[in-house]
């Protein structure tokens, strides 16, 4: 299996051509009428499988797309959902999945005009969607239609109605809470090293409406606890909030316009740089308004904990440091909620964070070979942080190599005794083990 397959790739949709059905295997053939896509009743949804087609030697069972079988969740749970945009349009989104050399899907796809869902990947498969296969293993991946730069032009009612009916209906179905550390963007997903930072995506960008959104799925942002309290959930007026960022690759600003983000400063100032996420900018240089630049910006419904105060400014636990945002009097910009927050536990200075949730090296059997583990990510939670989270995160790794499940222990899901939760450390979430820290509800 190619190193991207196995820590899952993500999705980069721009200049790819059609492939003919024609060249799809049978298994990627299995007539559309044959299957019935797993969606709400009332959900215009249709089902055009991905392709699951070697790529090349037919000896070589480790070189094909574009997913992973599996029999989630009797083996692997399924924990998150992750949202994209396609970079592309929507037929041409559907070709690129059911292109085997591209190794690269999702479960769905949904159209921007219309709001109409296409499934490509059964739930009980592993699509390759996340850029991270702890993740992939773990979670449904939902493409929208659409190209982040643009703005809202593409994120339609239709469409917002179209996916919160889905992700409500996977959400019920795989138990998972509906809250911003299980429902995720593609921009919340951590890398699994600290290398691979710099290759994650920041779909669906800061112009995706969270407030909205989950108001449609019915956990609108309102107040869960007294004024002051140390836990907030970020809520600003999407339309009021109007941000310019800078399309960093292409070099130029992008219209003011409304947006989901709220940049984040190193101190109580608007000249003050802006944050810089340790993992994206490892030599120390400041955060960019680059809209790409995760860490200088946290999101609407994303939680965070206060960390301190001054005159019109709020600061937040951020990536292990204090991040500052503008808090005006006149305009709500952060609401007291009730919940979990995450804290060191007594006499433990710097917690290690982690982008997966693996077993440890002696948990898995001693003749396997490829004995995955989680290294540290470049974020540690200090004596007197917290962050957001406790949400347990399954501990296992799934091991697919091939195609036909040929190899030794193919297609099995190790799991760990080792117990993770999850954390919003930033705007990523991670995974910390949970005997290192202590999880607090706040009121």
């Amino acid at each position: 299996m190619t190193s991207k397959q196995r820590t899952g790739l993500a999705l980069a949709l721009t200049g790819v051509g059609a492939l003919s059905m024609a060249l799809l295997s049978p298994v990627a053939q299995a007539g559309a009428d044959e299957v019935r896509p797993e969606c709400p009743r009332g959900l215009a949804c249709d089902w055009v499988p991905a392709a699951y087609q070697q790529t090349g030697d037919p000896a070589d069972k480790e070189t094909y797309g574009n997913y992973d079988t599996a029999d989630r969740p009797n083996t692997n749970k399924v924990r998150f959902i992750v949202l994209h945009d396609t970079e592309e349009d929507f037929d041409t989104t559907l070709k690129i999945f059911q292109n085997p050399l591209k190794q690269a899907s999702a479960h769905y796809v949904v159209r921007s005009a219309d709001g109409h869902v296409t499934q490509m990947v059964k739930g009980k498969d592993v699509a390759w969607q996340a850029g991270n296969w702890y993740v992939n293993s773990h979670s449904i991946g939902i493409e929208q239609e659409g190209v982040a730069v643009d703005g809202a032009k593409w994120y339609t009612p239709e469409m917002y109605r179209s996916t919160a009916k889905l992700v409500r209906y996977l959400a019920a179905k795989y138990d998972i809470p509906l809250d911003r550390q299980h429902i995720i963007g593609h921009d919340g997903v951590p890398p699994t090293t600290a290398a691979g930072t710099r290759n994650m995506h920041w779909d669906p960008g800061p112009y995706w409406d969270w407030n909205r959104f989950m108001k449609l799925l019915g956990e609108p942002t309102v107040p869960t606890a007294p004024r002051g309290s140390e836990l907030v959930t970020i809520s600003p007026d999407f339309k009021k909030n109007r941000q310019v960022f800078r399309d960093c690759e292409k070099g130029v600003d992008l219209p003011a316009q409304g947006s989901s983000a709220v940049p984040l400063h190193t101190a109580p100032s608007a000249d003050a740089p802006l944050f810089s996420d340790p993992g994206l900018h490892p030599d120390g240089s400041p955060g960019t308004n680059c809209a790409a630049d995760w860490g200088s910006k946290i999101s609407a419904t994303q939680q965070a904990v206060v960390a301190d105060h001054a005159p019109g400014w709020t600061a937040i636990w951020w990536y292990g440091k204090k991040a500052w945002f503008r808090t005006s009097a006149h305009a709500r910009s952060t609401t007291p909620t009730s919940g979990y927050v995450v804290r060191p536990k007594a006499g433990r200075t710097d917690v290690p964070v982690y982008g997966v949730a693996y077993p440890e090296k002696s948990e898995y059997p001693a003749d396997f070979g490829d004995k995955r583990v989680g290294p540290p990510l470049p974020y540690t939670i200090g004596a007197g942080q917290a962050y957001p989270g406790g949400g347990e995160a399954p501990t296992g790794y799934f091991y697919a190599p091939t195609i036909d499940s040929s190899a030794p222990f193919d297609h099995t899901y190790f799991s760990g005794g080792e117990k993770y939760v999850t954390v919003q450390i930033g705007h990523r979430i991670a995974f910390v083990k949970a005997s290192d820290v202590d999880i607090v509800r706040t009121r």
